[in-house]
C-alpha cells in the first residue's frame, strides 16, 4: 500500500489519494447474505439488480472477489461500494468473502514478516472453490431475478488473481483437491490489476512479497506454484480481460502483461485494457472514470 504521508503531486502522493478515495467510502450493506461453510469468513453478500440491464430478461451475475493482498485487515466491506455500483447498473452481484492471512511472526515458515501474512494455504483456495461451487444454488435462492448461467468473475488485485485461478480449475494438477473435470460455466473473467504472474510479482516484491507468503514461504513456493499461479494455468478457454492502470505502483503493469504474454504463448488471446494516468484503486472506486470502464468490460462479457 502507498505511504499515506507521501507528498501531493508525486506518484506516491497520487496513489495515496486514490487509495483514500476508494477505501474511505461507507460500506454498503447487502440485500442478503449466506454462508457456504461453517467459518465466519465463509460468506457471500448478495446485491439485487437496481438498474436497467443491457438486454432485458434475467440479470447476469457478477461474482466479486475483493483484494487486499490476501491479508486479514482487508475484507469484502471495502469493495461493497463497487458491488453496489454494479447492482445499480443492472447486474446481480455476489461478493465473496474468504479466509485470509492472520498475524505472522518473523521467520514463520520462511515468510520472514511480522504483521498480517498474505493468505492461508490451503484455506484461501478451499474457500474460493467452495464458494464458486455453491453459488448457482445460492443465486437461485437469494437473487431470484438473476441468471446463474450468465456469470462473470471479477476481482481486484489479490482478488483478480483468485478470479483467474477460479476460471482455471480444470487445468490444475490431477491431484489438486479443487480441480474440475471441465471448464466452469462462466461467461468470462474481468481481472482488475491482478496479481496474475507469481514469478514476476515475486521479482518486483509486489505487495510486500504477498505471493510468496500466500504459498507458505520460500520453501514451498516452487512446489505450490503449479496449484496456484494463473500464469501456469493456461489456456483456460474462457474469455478473459485484464484492466490495468498504467500508473499502478501497487501491482505494476508488468504483472498483467506477463500473464497476457504467457496466455499468448499458450495459444490464447487475453484482452488487456490499459488506462492512462490511473493507479491501483480507481478501478473499484465508483467516483472514478476508470470504474465505469470496468463496468463496460464486464457488460461486454455478461450481456
Amino acid at each position: 500500500m502507498p505511504d499515506a504521508a507521501a507528498e501531493p503531486g508525486t506518484a506516491a502522493g497520487r496513489a495515496a489519494a486514490e487509495e483514500k478515495s476508494a477505501l474511505s467510502r461507507p460500506a454498503v450493506d447487502p440485500d442478503s447474505s449466506a454462508g457456504y461453510g461453517d467459518h465466519p469468513d465463509q460468506v457471500i453478500d448478495f446485491y439485487a439488480p437496481r438498474g436497467a440491464g443491457g438486454a432485458g430478461g434475467p440479470s447476469p451475475v457478477v461474482v466479486v472477489l475483493h483484494g487486499g493482498s490476501w491479508r486479514a485487515p482487508y475484507d469484502r466491506r471495502h469493495v461493497s461500494p463497487f458491488a453496489d455500483f454494479l447492482a445499480h447498473r443492472g447486474f446481480a452481484v455476489a461478493s465473496v468473502e474468504y479466509r485470509r492471512g492472520a498475524e505472522g511472526e518473523a521467520g514463520d515458515e520462511g515468510v520472514g514478516v511480522s504483521g498480517p501474512v498474505a493468505g492461508r494455504w490451503p484455506d484461501t483456495f478451499d474457500d474460493v472453490a467452495a464458494a464458486l461451487d455453491a453459488l448457482p444454488a445460492l443465486v437461485r435462492q437469494h437473487l431470484p431475478g438473476a441468471d446463474p448461467r450468465r456469470m462473470v468473475l471479477t476481482g481486484h488485485s489479490a482478488g483478480g488473481h483468485l478470479a483467474l485461478w477460479a476460471a482455471a480449475r480444470h487445468l490444475l494438477p490431477a491431484d489438486a483437491p479443487w480441480r474440475l473435470d471441465r471448464p466452469a460455466p462462466l461467461r468470462g473473467v474481468v481481472a482488475l490489476a491482478p496479481i496474475a504472474d507469481f514469478e514476476v510479482a515475486g521479482k518486483m516484491d509486489v505487495c510486500g512479497g504477498a505471493a510468496l507468503q500466500l504459498l507458505g514461504g520460500a520453501r514451498f513456493f516452487e512446489d505450490r506454484r503449479p496449484y496456484a499461479d494463473p500464469a501456469l494455468l493456461l489456456p483456460t478457454g474462457i474469455a478473459t480481460t485484464l484492466v490495468q492502470g498504467r500508473a499502478d505502483v501497487d501491482v505494476p503493469q508488468a504483472v498483467a502483461e506477463a500473464y497476457a504474454d504467457a496466455a499468448a504463448k499458450a495459444g490464447e488471446v487475453v484482452g488487456v485494457t490499459l488506462l492512462e494516468d490511473v493507479g491501483h484503486f480507481p478501478l473499484i472506486d465508483p467516483a472514478a472514470d476508470a470504474c465505469a470502464v470496468v463496468v463496460e468490460e464486464i457488460a461486454q462479457l455478461a450481456w
